[in-house]
């Protein structure tokens, strides 16, 4: 015989009891409390494997606000790595006259107005050149009239430079009508085209100006009505643990088997006490109650 013939001839049970009313008998109803609890358990287990699972980085989230000199973590034309982007960092030197430029566009306190940079010419080890975004304005023009008072104050100037190192923007094609010392972008790469000619090589990144620890504080900057900008730790980086995920997967599973064993079992029931009445081996139902 054949499996498509076993299965046709599998009895067909229709009447008293349902599936329902089977299910319902106490001893069913206490399996299912059971069994809920114990996927209750499977899910917990799940939950807490699966909290190991996803894990973030934060080991390095100290040293991402010590300050260090910039010259031992990188220097100019080397590449941006996960060592040196985000961190804070100290350097020296003096910022070159016309080297001023505003950054439009740009974000700070949920407000948008411009930044003012200037072009540092470092006089550390490296002896780099190196973008520095100095100030936030809310306006154009506020930030134009600083950019000049700027300009005339420090330009020349020695100064120690404290800041958060930060990755390029893409470069971003000027709109007809725009003057060179007015952009969409930080981009150094762009910057370097507009600066005076200089010698050495010059830093992929800029550097965020902190008024805490450099020798341009809050109240050099309020007085040509910039505000600090907004510098952001970089987010940690999260590792996903497979075998972590793996096993949470697992326990829900599992919690998914324990109500379907609990439903198995009672169908199995009702299925046997089909069978028994056709065989004539079971009273009925009302007076098993």
């Amino acid at each position: 015989m054949t499996s498509q013939a076993r299965r046709s001839s599998k009895p067909h049970y229709e009447g008293d009891p349902t599936l329902a009313k089977v299910m319902r008998k106490p001893k069913w109803i206490g399996a299912l409390l059971l069994a809920l609890v114990v996927a209750g358990v499977f899910a917990w287990l799940g939950q807490w494997q699966l909290s190991f699972a996803i894990t973030l980085e934060d080991e390095n989230a100290a040293v991402v606000e010590e300050v260090r000199p910039l010259v031992e973590v990188t220097g100019p034309g080397q590449a941006i790595t996960d060592a040196s982007a985000g961190f804070v960092f100290s350097t020296r030197g003096e910022f070159v006259a016309d080297d001023f430029m505003v950054i439009e566009s740009r974000a700070n306190g949920g407000e948008t107005g411009a930044w003012v940079v200037g072009h540092l010419a470092t006089t550390d080890a490296a002896a780099g050149h190196l973008s520095v975004a100095l100030g936030w304005a809310p306006s154009l023009a506020e930030a134009e009239t600083a950019r000049f008072e700027l300009q005339d104050s420090l330009a020349g100037e020695p100064v120690e430079i404290v800041g958060r190192y930060m990755p390029s923007d893409a470069p971003v094609k000027p709109e007809p009508g725009d003057t060179a010392d007015r952009l969409q972008s930080m981009a150094p790469a762009q910057l370097v085209n507009l600066w005076q000619p200089f010698i050495g090589a010059s830093y992929p990144g800029f550097l965020v100006l902190h008024p805490d620890g450099s020798s341009i504080d809050t109240t050099a900057l309020s007085t040509v009505g910039l505000d600090a900008i907004d510098s952001v730790p970089p987010l940690p980086v999260e590792t996903i643990n497979w075998l972590n995920l793996f096993y949470a997967l697992e326990w829900v599973v599992f919690a998914g088997f324990a109500v379907f064993f609990w439903y198995r079992l009672a169908r199995d029931d009702w299925e046997k006490t089909h069978e028994l009445q056709l065989m004539g081996e079971q009273e009925p139902l009302s007076q098993d109650r």
